[in-house]
C-alpha cells in the first residue's frame, strides 16, 4: 500500500524531509518542538503523531489553533500518511516530523516513505499486550535505523538501548547526532544544569562551541527532548546558535506537563499539571521533575492516575509503586477502562502498593481530580497523569467527552469560588 499510495500522491517524501521520531516515551514532545524549531528556522514543517496531523505553526513558530486534525493513531496507515505529507507539500512545507511507533513500525504503516533524519528517545516497557516481548518491541524499534536511504540518526546516550544502538551505527554511512544529559562523550551535551525561574537553564555543547539554553519546560527528560529536537536541526543543515535560539520559548505541547491556568492569584491554590504520562518509565520521570518543584514551594506532590483497560496489564502494579515512592499523596482512579472493570484494574494497581497510607482510590476520575484539587494545599502541586490531550473516556465500549485539563480547572475555579 505504501508503494501505491507514494507514487500515486507523487513521491511527496522526495521534497519534505521526514524526521521520524521512535522511543517509548517523548515522542510527541520531541515531534512537536521538532516541526516548532523548523518553523522558526524557515523550514516550514508538518505534524504527523499522538497529537494529530497538520501544520501546527505559522513561520515565526506560533502555534496555529485548529491546524492539527486527530487520525486516531500515532502512526497513521501508509495512505493517509502519504495524503498529509502531498497536503504539506501542496501548502508549501519543506519537512514533516513524525511520530514512529513501534507497532505502526512492525505493521508497516510507514512503508514507501524515504525517511531523512531518525530520532531516538528512550527505550522501556510498553506495549508487551502487542509485543509479547521486550525484545519483539525493540526489534521494531531498532528497524526504523536500518530504513533504506535514511540520511541521519539523532540517538539518546543516556538510554542503554540508545548506546547499543549509537556503537552499532558506528561504522555506518549515517551522519550520526549521538546526545547525552550524563557527562559522558556526545556530538551534543547538556551542561551545567539548573532550575531556573520556573523552568531549567543548560548549556548546548558541541564539540568547542556552546550556547546557554533557557527554557519554561521541567524535568530532565525535556532536556532530553530538546536535544533530539537540536541533533535533527543540525542534521538538516542548521547552525547550532540558530538552532539553540529557535528553542528559545517554545509553545508547551498540549497535555504535556501541561500547567492548568486559571485567572486570579495564584499562591492561593495548588498547581494542577496535566501530563500523558501512562508507562511507569513515564511516571517515575513526570514525578521526579516535579519534586523540585513541590519542594520549591514549599508543598507536598500529589499524583492522580490510572491505568488503560485492554493493555499490558504488566505495568500496573508497577506504577502503583512508582506513585506511592515518589509523591507524597496518591489518588487511584480509572483511566480508560475499556472493556475491563475498573475495580479489577483498581486492584491491580493496589497490588503494588506498601500499605494505604496517604492513598485513596475514587474511581470516578472527575470525582478523583475534583477531590484532589479540593484537598490540596496551596504550596501543593497535584499532578494528573495518564490522558494528557485526550479528549475522551472510553469506559464500557463506549467514548465518553472527558478531560483532565477541564475538569482540573472547573476544580479550581470551584475552589476560589468562582
Amino acid at each position: 500500500a505504501g508503494a501505491i499510495a507514494d507514487r500515486f500522491y507523487d513521491a511527496p517524501s522526495a521534497r519534505v524531509d521526514v524526521a521520524a521520531v521512535t522511543g517509548t516515551n517523548g515522542k510527541t514532545s520531541t515531534a512537536w518542538w521538532t516541526a516548532q524549531v523548523l518553523s522558526r528556522l524557515g523550514k516550514s514543517c508538518g505534524l504527523i503523531g499522538t497529537l494529530g496531523s497538520g501544520l501546527p505553526f505559522d513561520a515565526e513558530g506560533r502555534h496555529v489553533a485548529g491546524s492539527v486534525e486527530p487520525t486516531g493513531f500515532t502512526t497513521p496507515d501508509p495512505v493517509t500518511l502519504h495524503v498529509a505529507l502531498a497536503r504539506f507539500e501542496a501548502a508549501g512545507a519543506t519537512a514533516c516530523a513524525l511520530e514512529a511507533s513501534s507497532i505502526g513500525i512492525d505493521e508497516q504503516r510507514l512503508s514507501g516513505l524515504r525517511i531523512a533524519v531518525a530520532q531516538f528517545t528512550n527505550f522501556t516497557r510498553d506495549h508487551l499486550d502487542y509485543h509479547e516481548t521486550m525484545e519483539a518491541y525493540w526489534a521494531a524499534k531498532d528497524a526504523l535505523f536500518d530504513w533504506e536511504g535514511l540520511r541521519a540518526a539523532v540517538i539518546n546516550l543516556d538510554d542503554e538501548r540508545g548506546a547499543e544502538l549509537a556503537e552499532r551505527l558506528e561504522g555506518s554511512t549515517l551522519d550520526l547526532w549521538t546526545t547525552a544529559v550524563h557527562q559522558r562523550p556526545a556530538r551534543l551535551v547538556a551542561e551545567g544544569l539548573a532550575y531556573a525561574g520556573g523552568g531549567l537553564r543548560f548549556n548546548v555543547r558541541e564539540g568547542e562551541e556552546s550556547h546557554l539554553l533557557h527554557t519554561q519546560m521541567v524535568g530532565e527528560y525535556n532536556v532530553a527532548n530538546l536535544l533530539a529536537v537540536l541533533g535533527a536541526a543540525r542534521a538538516m543543515g542548521f547552525a547550532l546558535a540558530d538552532a539553540v535560539h529557535a528553542c528559545e520559548g517554545l509553545e508547551p505541547v498540549p497535555g504535556r506537563m501541561q500547567r492548568v491556568a486559571v485567572d486570579g492569584d495564584e499562591a492561593e491554590r495548588p498547581l494542577a499539571i496535566v501530563d500523558y504520562a501512562h508507562t511507569p518509565d513515564a511516571l517515575d520521570k513526570a514525578l521526579r521533575a516535579l519534586q523540585p518543584l513541590a519542594a520549591a514551594r514549599g508543598g507536598r506532590l500529589w499524583c492522580i492516575f490510572g491505568c488503560g483497560g485492554d493493555r499490558d496489564a504488566t505495568k500496573r502494579p508497577l506504577m502503583g509503586a512508582i506513585a506511592q515512592r515518589l509523591a507524597d499523596r496518591v489518588v487511584i482512579t480509572s483511566d480508560n477502562p475499556r472493556t475491563e472493570s475498573p475495580t479489577f484494574i483498581l486492584s491491580q494497581i493496589m497490588a503494588g502498593l506498601c500499605g494505604h497510607e496517604e492513598v485513596d482510590v475514587i474511581e470516578d476520575r472527575a470525582q478523583a481530580i475534583a477531590y484532589a484539587l479540593r484537598e490540596a494545599a496551596p504550596a501543593d502541586v497535584v499532578l494528573v497523569a495518564g490522558k494528557g490531550h485526550e479528549a475522551t473516556q472510553e469506559i464500557a465500549g463506549r467514548k465518553l467527552p472527558f478531560s483532565d485539563d477541564a475538569h482540573a480547572r472547573a476544580a479550581l475555579l470551584r475552589r476560589a469560588g468562582l
